[in-house]
């Protein structure tokens, strides 16, 4: 097991190449400006605030008019881990999030991930965006992203529509 103090001293060592400072400035920023693409293209839907989170996910939510009445959200996220775009539909609260699984749990979608109760952070289904994202061409990936949010949230909504 790793101590604390070695992994800030491996953090100070990371940190002093100033490589780590520009990429997270960089990806805040294209974030940012996300988030204001699609607060513009989408006057009709609530955007929360960009959540800059601790190097596990970065994210700003998407709330439908139909959405809010269910207390979902769909969010952008950015997880580091993965190093890739990500769209969740996700919850107000715990008591959301079991009623909408146990709504979706037995639907059928290959290209979407159904997250297991037990392993919640804070989506119900998952669904890849962008990986490996190649952020020098940030007009193309924010037409992808925004096309591939547009797919998850009409599945999403339709789903539900039905249900």
């Amino acid at each position: 097991m790793r101590s604390i103090q070695a992994d800030m001293s491996s953090f100070r060592d990371q940190l002093q190449s100033g490589s780590i400072q520009e990429a997270y400035r960089a990806l805040l920023g294209y974030m940012t400006d996300l988030r204001t693409h699609f607060s513009k293209k989408y006057p009709k839907y609530s955007i929360t605030g960009l959540y800059q989170g601790y190097l596990d996910m970065s994210y700003f939510a998407l709330v439908p008019p139909a959405f809010k009445r269910r207390r979902l959200k769909i969010a952008i996220v950015f997880n580091y881990s993965a190093f890739r775009f990500e769209a969740w539909l996700s919850g107000a609260n715990r008591q959301v999030l079991d009623k909408y699984w146990d709504l979706v749990k037995d639907a059928r979608w290959p290209e979407y991930r159904l997250v297991q109760p037990e392993v919640w952070a804070d989506s119900i289904v998952e669904y890849d965006l962008a990986s490996n994202p190649d952020f020098a061409n940030a007009q193309a990936l924010t037409a992808l992203i925004e096309k591939k949010v547009a797919k998850f949230t009409n599945d999403m909504d339709r789903f539900l529509a039905r249900h």
